[in-house]
């Protein structure tokens, strides 16, 4: 009986260890409307705001189609034709710019669009040029804190949330982030501008609580 019991431990399968991610790294959100906000605020803002977004990504570790991307970013720029988020909203019509980090060579530029085109789901179905620029993009330890500059065409700063930032005292995040995140909080923008061409338009949205910045991992 004894050696029945010592065979069967030894062919107990073992607990499969959780699997790595294939790539992961920090990422940064804005809108031009207010993601934590009342629902009196928001409700003013629907289909009025919100219509255009700038998405970030950083890859801190990781390869995508089997390209090692560590250390490189790309960036999306959203316009659509109703509020970003909005459950209730019409058909987005999204278009989409992204621009790739100028570092990377021709199989990291196509792995990065990829990899934008993965996370931004919807949103980047219609991509209507792709252009490499010098990207940096700085997620701090502090907790909403954030800087982006995509040459000269995009920028993104932000900080964290205070007491300050409660207007009417039912804030909540009441639009979720727009792609999936490892973690993400919502945070202020300092500074939030596109003017570069491809989508029709352009746009300065500062001091509003439009962003999120977190990580992701996929």
């Amino acid at each position: 009986m004894t050696k029945i019991l010592a065979i069967a431990c030894l062919v107990l399968p073992t607990a499969a260890a959780p699997a790595a991610a294939a790539i992961a790294g920090d990422y940064l959100e804005a809108r031009t409307s207010d993601v934590y906000t009342g629902p009196c605020f928001a409700n003013s803002e629907v289909n009025l705001a919100g219509r255009e977004a700038i998405l970030a990504w950083r890859v801190a570790e990781g390869e995508w189609s089997g390209v090692d991307l560590a250390g490189l970013s790309v960036v999306a720029v959203v316009a659509a034709e109703a509020t970003l988020g909005d459950p209730h909203g019409g058909a987005l019509a999204p278009e989409a710019l992204v621009l790739v980090d100028e570092r990377a060579d021709p199989a990291q530029r196509h792995a990065l669009v990829d990899l934008a085109r993965e996370l931004g789901g919807e949103l980047l179905a219609e991509v209507r040029a792709v252009r490499p620029a010098p990207i940096e993009l700085e997620v701090g330890e502090r907790s909403g804190y954030a800087r982006l500059a995509a040459g000269d065409v995009a920028s993104l700063a932000t900080r964290g949330l205070d007491h300050s930032d409660h207007l009417c005292g039912n804030e909540t995040v009441y639009y979720d982030p727009l792609t999936a995140t490892a973690g993400a909080v919502p945070a202020v923008t300092l500074e939030h501008r596109f003017t570069g061409e491809g989508l029709g338009k352009t746009w300065s949205s500062p001091d509003k609580r439009s962003a999120f910045v977190g990580t992701f991992r996929r």
